[in-house]
């Protein structure tokens, strides 16, 4: 049952139909914990990334095709992140 004291929790997934998905609780429950674990495998994604970037960024011959590549990745790393924050921010006490 939702209790005052239990917040819903933005998921880092959305729905097949690209909706936002929710878990509400304590935060030690089964989703709660694959949310965490999927959360940090995005983040440890995202700072492999970065890497990547800057070792394609310090080479002056990246081609105009590999720029949009690592330009569509790191947009697409920074909505994660993104939505990992707001996760977090919005289970912030007020």
């Amino acid at each position: 049952m939702h209790t005052p004291t239990q917040a819903a929790r933005l998921l880092p997934w959305e729905s097949p139909e690209g909706k936002p998905c929710y878990v509400v609780g304590d935060g030690t429950g089964h989703v709660s914990r694959l949310a965490d674990d999927v959360e940090r495998v995005q983040l440890a994604m995202a700072a492999d990334l970065m890497e990547y970037a800057d070792d394609m960024f310090a080479d002056r011959r990246i081609t105009a095709d590999q720029l949009l590549y690592v330009g569509e990745r790191l947009a697409e790393s920074l909505r994660v992140v993104h939505r990992i924050a707001r996760s977090r921010g919005d289970r912030i006490p007020r």
